[in-house]
């Protein structure tokens, strides 16, 4: 093994002087590894268990549902968080090597000490497709299941969260990882008697009484799709029911982009961040709901954060719009500092010089601060006794009022109606008095409960059977939840390395010959493109390993595979004396668990979009990660057993890396946010309160945007145009495509459909050749599907032959480089959308099934759907320069065509594109060639 340091995980900043040399030959690695437990002969076997999609055992005539539960009990389990996605992944740094087969390199080795957790079995599956289970082999599971449920920490914290949230209206989980809050705090509340569909008389518009049904389901929101599915799944197996399409009766649904699955009854509903978001925008006062979750709310993405600010507002309104029924709100994060959250949504007369945003940096999580020098901590504004303090926390911590469901029941008027428990016991003095200790910016923390309550300013009224403490003066409250975590041994890099694919390898193929089986790694690299080569190298590598050394499962995982691409990772592997190697963007962060890994490398950087308003256009450049990101990537390899985690960077580069990612709308383009934030009737964008608000020069240029595009009107006021884009589930330059593609004169909203339809696949269509044999072979093929007008209109002709293909779709993007996983997403896709027209009368009558013959579109006609195409992207076109360059029409900037392009190396008078990045230079890509009057026509429409 490389050299390494011990230390304690919890306290990176100071490793041991304790280095101990380790350097051994590879195959003197692999005869160990043969000695110490890579037999085959005493590799695991498979659990023998048949399962249908969704996860539930398949049931034969010979067997019956007991044999299948005691089966499970062997099954290797799975964990019962969510999924988190961005499609981004990180840079790694590699081991230095001399000579043949010696790693010459180390790590230095942190161990990580905390409190080991029971092994979970479960369901997390994709939904069903072949077969239902009756209900009572659901009930059976679900009892089965139910055991692992108690042995959840955040069972124990059942009482706390539901009595808080009966007497407060905002609540703020901060549950470690493994805690089990994403699948226990829905089913801890839907029974809740504020959780039932209540009848209200409320004044419509028109002032004119009317009577409507309020609450009744609870929303959880998560931040990719595949959390959503998988969550949902995950609960309703918990619970005893299915997730099914055909209309039966059911307690849990879930409602991602394009696929939404609601059972009459749904008490919880899991969804993405974007869904409730435009359900927000129908339905501003969300009647449906009693309460809504905001899960991974340490991602702050720019769906959560309108999110909030718009759950803010309905916290603190007069909730007229509800029937004066209030909403519950429970905020939840694993590794986020809560504290700027609950002054955010704290009541505004009790923090008179607090003010919205500007809540990144200046809170620091505790875990975070202790990691931190001086000058860090001088950066980040902490002001704090970070002694008192936290000590302070420890104490709240470990006393916690509540802690047992012994307690449970011991309030007056409250009783358990999940248990049935209903037991007098009296309060203790210690429970009644005891208060939570808080310390905030500036103040000396107390040190004892006498001196907390004397500090404190006003208090509310007391209540008698409620204890001091309980009903929050500022309206918010907070539980904090240990996690379970098996000990995770991290190694850092003694020195910096550049090749990180090939640092990565060489770790991996080391480590495959040292670590015993069962135990899987994961690994997280920067984007798809890294994944795809060293994949490819891993492949080759593979078909050389000695017999004593395990095969190697080669599995990628990035946000733009297919759904049931993604869910076989999470399926165990079935080969004997094999080792899944699971290649990663940071999808598999946080929330998700892919059973089996025992081992992470982490390459400690991701790929992440810069956006520059002056410039207008956004950069993706690899970054490092920060440090919450660092110690969940770590987290993810003690899940299930000991784990260990290898850091390709130095422990001086993890102590550089900033507490906390920079939330998205301080980083992204804000058209989507101010277009929302619009439609939601907020008349003022600039001063909306945020946690976070954006650049006003930002701001500004999205007001423009949406102006040209005919969004707003001259006095800043949403256009009928502004409604209906901001209602469809795309980004806002698509809508307005499509609703120009319906205008009589254009009638071309089927040829937008297929375009946008490609554009939003998340990955690429074309695949790029590998050498240059390939790439003269691939222009030939692709000759039928190219287009003098550029790669819009070559878009069009790819769909249209595609769907066209009658024969073998894989074999004919085989032939011409086309990737077919992007191909049938953007099919699917593609029939959504129609379905979202037909409902909404844009389109007369559904087209016909594929395949239909194929039938090119004519030189006019293409030259109609491009100056559609200009409605929405007037401002982002550029004319050609006596120079033979582009430069931007509005800005002036100089701008290249991308060599994956069509039009690239021709000369045009001017060129419309869709998107652009800066790498080396300004590139503009998907880019199509116009006509330079056509510019000023789109524009003054």
């Amino acid at each position: 093994m490389p050299e390494k340091i011990h230390t304690k995980f919890g306290d990176d900043s100071k490793p041991s002087a304790q280095v101990s040399s380790d350097t051994r030959q590879l195959d003197e690695s692999a005869k160990k590894s043969s000695k110490t437990g890579h037999d085959p002969s005493k590799s695991p076997k498979a659990n023998g268990i048949k399962r249908f999609p969704d996860g539930t055992p398949k049931l034969s005539s010979s067997e019956d549902s007991s044999s299948v539960l005691e089966g499970a009990k062997k099954e290797k389990p799975n964990s019962t968080s969510g999924a988190s996605t961005n499609g981004n992944s990180n840079n790694l740094q590699g081991h230095n090597t001399t000579g043949a087969g010696k790693l010459n390199s180390g790590y230095l080795n942190m161990g990580q000490s905390s409190n080991k957790r029971p092994k979970l079995n479960g369901i997390m599956n994709s939904k069903p497709q072949y077969y239902q289970p009756s209900r009572q082999d659901l009930q059976k599971v679900a009892k089965k299941l139910d055991e692992n449920r108690k042995k959840l920490p955040i069972w124990l914290k059942k009482a706390d969260i539901r009595w808080l949230l009966r007497l407060n209206d905002v609540l703020l989980i901060n549950g470690e990882t493994g805690s089990g809050k994403s699948t226990q705090v829905p089913q801890f509340l839907y029974t809740e008697p504020w959780c039932e569909r209540k009848k209200v008389t409320i004044k419509n518009k028109d002032g004119i009484d009317e009577e409507i049904a309020v609450g009744g389901m609870i929303a959880i929101t998560q931040p990719r799709r595949v959390a959503a599915t998988t969550l949902a799944h995950r609960v309703a197996a918990e619970m005893g029911c299915a997730i099914t399409k055909n209309g039966e009766p059911g307690k849990v649904g879930y409602s991602v982009r394009f696929d939404t699955v609601v059972p009459v009854g749904t008490k919880i509903k899991f969804v993405t961040e974007g869904t409730l978001l435009q359900e927000m925008l129908i339905d501003p006062n969300l009647r449906k709901y009693s309460a809504v979750i905001i899960d991974e709310i340490h991602e702050r993405s720019v769906d959560v954060d309108l999110i909030t600010g718009f759950l803010r507002q309905l916290v603190h309104s007069n909730k007229e719009g509800r029937g004066g029924i209030p909403l519950k709100v429970i905020i939840m994060s694993a590794t986020y500092d809560l504290g700027g959250t609950e002054a955010f949504f704290a009541k505004p007369e009790t923090q008179p010089t607090y003010k919205p945003g500007q809540n990144y940096g200046r809170v620091i999580a505790p875990h975070m601060r202790e990691r931190m020098t001086p000058e860090q901590i001088a950066k980040y504004e902490v002001k704090k006794d970070l002694e008192a303090k936290q000590k302070a926390e420890k104490e709240s911590a470990d006393a916690s009022r509540r802690s047992s469901l012994e307690s449970f029941s011991s309030w007056s008027g409250f009783s358990d109606t999940n248990e049935g428990e209903n037991k007098d016991k009296p309060l203790s003095e210690e429970q009644t008095n005891s208060v939570k200790i808080k310390a905030m910016n500036g103040d000396k923390p107390a040190e004892t409960v006498e001196e907390a309550k004397k500090a404190e300013p006003t208090k509310p009224k007391s209540v008698p059977g409620i204890p001091d403490g309980d009903i929050a003066e500022n309206g918010v409250q907070d539980v904090y939840v240990r996690g379970r975590q098996y000990p995770v041994e991290v190694f850092y890099e003694l020195t910096p390395t550049q090749d990180y694919v090939d640092n990565i390898l060489r770790t991996i193929l080391h480590q495959n010959m040292t670590e015993p089986l069962p135990g899987d790694f994961l690994v997280f690299l920067t984007g798809q493109d890294d994944i795809e080569a060293l994949t490819a190298q891993l492949e080759h590598y593979k078909e050389k390993i000695v017999k004593q050394v395990p095969r190697l499962q080669i599995m990628p995982l990035y946000g733009s595979l297919p759904a049931q691409a993604q869910q076989a990772v999470f399926e165990p592997v079935t080969a004997k004396f094999t080792r899944k190697i699971v290649l990663s963007t940071n999808i598999a962060e946080t929330s998700v668990t892919v059973p089996g890994v025992r081992v992470v490398i982490d390459c400690g950087k991701s790929k992440v979009k810069q956006f520059r308003p002056r410039l207008g256009m956004e950069s993706l450049l690899s970054k490092p990660i920060s440090k919450v990101s660092a110690i969940q990537r770590a987290g993810r390899a003690g899940r299930e057993a000991a784990g260990k985690c290898f850091r390709a960077y130095t422990v001086e580069d993890f102590l550089n890396l900033v507490p906390d990612e920079l939330p998205e709308i301080l980083r992204s383009d804000v058209i989507e946010a101010v277009l929302k934030m619009k439609a939601r009737g907020v008349d003022d964008v600039l001063s909306f309160p945020l946690m976070d608000s954006p650049d006003i020069l930002a701001m500004e240029k999205a007001l423009l945007q949406l102006h040209m595009m005919n969004a707003l009107d001259g006095e800043g006021k949403l256009t009928e145009t502004g409604k209906k884009m901001a209602h469809y589930p795309l980004p806002a330059a698509y809508g307005r495509v499509l609703i120009a593609a319906v205008d009589s004169q254009a009638d071309c909203l089927l040829e937008a459909i297929d375009i946008i339809s490609c554009l939003t696949t998340d990955s690429e269509i074309y695949l790029q050749p590998k050498s240059e044999d390939q790439s003269e072979a691939i222009e030939e093929n692709r000759s039928d599907i190219y287009r003098r007008e550029g790669d819009v209109m070559t878009l069009l002709t790819t769909m249209q032959r595609y769907a066209a293909e009658a024969t073998d779709r894989n074999s004919w993007c085989e032939k011409r480089l086309i990737s077919p996983r992007a191909m049938k997403m953007a099919l699917n896709i593609r029939r959504q959308l129609r379905q979202v027209c037909s409902k909404q009368k844009l389109l007369k009558d559904m087209p016909a099934p594929d395949p239909q013959p194929f039938e090119p579109i004519s030189p006019e006609k293409a030259e109609v759907l491009l100056k559609t195409f200009l409605k929405a992207f007037g401002t982002k076109t550029a004319v050609l320069s006596p120079d033979g360059s582009y430069s931007m029409s509005y800005g002036r900037h100089p701008i290249a065509i991308h060599p994956s392009s069509v039009l690239h190396g021709r000369k045009v008078e001017a060129i419309m594109f869709l998107d652009h990045v800066f790498t080396s230079k300004n590139y503009a890509k998907k880019v199509s060639a116009i006509q330079a009057d056509w510019i000023l026509e789109a524009l003054e429409a």
